[in-house]
C-alpha cells in the first residue's frame, strides 16, 4: 500500500511538471516552425519542418541585438549596485548599533507592502527633475538598492557570530576591510541568491523601461517584443522565438547557480 502511495504521488507530480512544461515547450517548438504552420486547427506539437528563419530575422531585421545588449547591460548594472549597496546596508542593520536602527528597520518593512505603481509618478517627477528619463541612469536608479535585498542580506549576516568581528577588529582589521574580506565571503550564498532575484527581476521588468524610455534603441527586450507583437501580430512563430530569446539567459542563470540559490534561501532564515 505504501508503495502504492508513492507511485501515484509521483505520478502526480510528473503530471504536473508535464502540465507547467507544456505552454514552454510548445513556445521553443512553434520557434522553428514555418510561417503559419502553428496557426493550424489543430495545432501541431512539433515542427513538421525545421527553419530558423525566424530566429535570422530577429538579428538582421528586427535589430533584437541592440534590444538584447540594453538588457543585459541594465540587468548586470542594476545587480552589480544592488548588491554593494544591499550588502552594505544589510551589514550594518545586522551587526551596528546606531540610534534609531530597529524603528529605521520596520519602517523599511512596512514599505514592502506599498505597490510599486503607487510610487512610479513621484519617481519618475524626481528623476524628470533630475534629467535622466530616456537614458540607462533613469532604468538603473530605482533598482540600486532594494528593501527586499537589505532585508535578506541582514536576516543572513544575523547568523554571523559577533566573535569573528571582534577578533578581526583586536587584530586591526578596519571596518571596510571586516566588510570586504569576512562579510562578503560569509555572504556568498545569499548574495548569490540576491543577484539571481536581481538580475531577473531587472531583465524582465517591462513597465518602468517602458514608462523612461522614449527612444526605440534604448527599449528592453521585453518593452521590444511588446511592440513588435503589434507591428507582426500575425507572425506567432517570430514572437515566440522572441520569447525564447528573452528567456533564455535567466532560465540559464538558474539552471547553472540553482544550488546557490537553493542555499541562500534555506540560509536566509527569520533570526532576531
Amino acid at each position: 500500500m505504501k508503495k502504492l502511495g508513492v507511485i501515484l504521488l509521483y505520478a502526480m507530480l510528473i503530471l504536473v511538471a508535464g502540465i507547467t512544461l507544456a505552454p514552454l515547450f510548445w513556445m521553443v517548438s512553434a520557434s522553428f516552425m514555418p510561417a503559419g504552420q502553428s496557426s493550424t486547427f489543430p495545432p501541431p506539437f512539433l515542427p513538421r519542418q525545421f527553419t530558423l528563419e525566424h530566429y535570422a530575422s530577429l538579428f538582421t531585421r528586427l535589430n533584437l541585438a541592440r534590444y538584447l545588449f540594453n538588457s543585459a547591460f541594465l540587468a548586470l548594472s542594476v545587480t552589480g549596485i544592488s548588491l554593494v549597496i544591499n550588502s552594505m546596508a544589510g551589514y550594518a542593520f545586522a551587526k551596528y548599533r546606531f540610534r534609531g536602527r530597529d524603528p529605521l528597520f520596520k519602517l523599511l518593512i512596512a514599505s514592502m507592502v506599498i505597490p510599486a505603481q503607487v510610487t512610479m509618478l513621484p519617481l519618475f517627477l524626481m528623476l524628470n527633475k533630475m534629467g535622466v528619463i530616456n537614458t540607462y541612469v533613469g532604468v538603473i536608479i530605482p533598482g540600486m538598492a532594494s528593501i527586499f535585498g537589505i532585508f535578506l542580506i541582514r536576516q543572513f549576516a544575523l547568523s554571523i557570530p559577533d566573535s569573528l568581528i571582534e577578533a578581526a577588529r583586536m587584530d586591526g582589521a578596519s571596518d571596510f576591510r571586516i566588510y570586504r574580506s569576512l562579510i562578503l565571503p560569509l555572504c556568498k550564498p545569499v548574495l548569490i541568491t540576491l543577484s539571481i532575484f536581481t538580475f531577473m527581476g531587472t531583465w524582465n521588468d517591462f513597465l518602468w523601461p517602458l514608462i523612461v524610455m522614449t527612444d526605440d534603441s534604448m527599449y528592453t527586450l521585453p518593452v521590444a517584443l511588446a511592440n513588435l507583437s503589434l507591428e507582426h501580430v500575425q507572425d506567432t512563430e517570430l514572437m515566440m522565438a522572441g520569447s525564447v530569446m528573452t528567456i533564455l539567459p535567466v532560465l540559464l542563470l538558474f539552471v547553472v547557480l540553482q544550488k546557490y540559490y537553493i542555499s541562500g534561501i534555506m540560509t536566509s532564515g527569520l533570526k532576531e
